[in-house]
């Protein structure tokens, strides 16, 4: 297999996984967790 094939191989393979982790990220459903997940830090009453 010859180099420059592999390393289609490879970039076309990263570019779909960022492309999933793009609509993971900033998918509808996910928002009210993400959102929660966000307020953590400053809903910690303890300071810890």
């Amino acid at each position: 297999m010859n180099f420059t094939i592999l390393s289609s191989i490879v970039t076309v393979i990263s570019m779909v996984v960022f492309i999933g982790i793009l609509y993971w990220a900033f998918s509808a459903k996910n928002k009210a967790r993400f959102e929660e997940i966000g307020r953590m830090p400053i809903d910690n009453e303890d300071g810890n």
